[in-house]
Formats: C-alpha cells, structure tokens, sequence
C-alpha cells in the first residue's frame, strides 16, 4: 500500500553525509520526496511510496549507515499524496 511519511532524525545525522544515503537507499528502493537538515541538528524527510519500501529506506538509515549515529526517529504516517517524481537532498 502506498504512504507518505514525514521522519524526524535525530542523533549524530548531520556531517556525516546522512542526506547523501538517504538519496542512495530511497533511490535504490524507488522511494521519492526529499530530505533536508534542520537548525536544531536533526533530519527532516517526507518520503512517499510503498509502505514497506519507506520502512526499509529507515531502517537502513538506522542500521546500515556507516558514519551516523540514530538516537530517535518520529514517524507520521499519513496517506499517499503523489505530491514528488523524485528523490531530492534541499539545501538551505
């Protein structure tokens, strides 16, 4: 089933080139949105696709990213809006 996800990263996830794999994994996996770093250090993404493929895109983020440290992710679920064709890093 298709979702949307807005994440919030939190931990050792900037300058480790965490919004860089988080391209590569939701590209591998076919998974579109965006990704950006926030003031307060952590990561904000919105990724829309199949549920399980968004799951897989955290869970290797949390698992198999070699530089950061995830100490807490928020998920908010909400239903698929089609809203992106791609997967992009924003910058401020």
């Amino acid at each position: 089933m298709k979702a949307r996800a807005e994440v919030k990263f939190s931990g050792k996830v900037q300058g480790v080139y965490f919004r860089a794999y988080t391209k590569r994994f939701a590209d591998e996996l076919g998974v579109v949105g965006f990704v950006k770093n926030m003031p307060d250090g952590s990561v904000y993404a919105v990724f829309e696709g199949e549920k399980e493929l968004i799951d897989e895109v955290v869970r290797k983020l949390r698992e198999e990213h070699p530089y950061a440290r995830v100490n807490s992710i928020e998920i908010k679920w909400s239903s698929f809006r089609d809203e992106f064709d791609e997967f992009k890093i924003l910058y401020d």
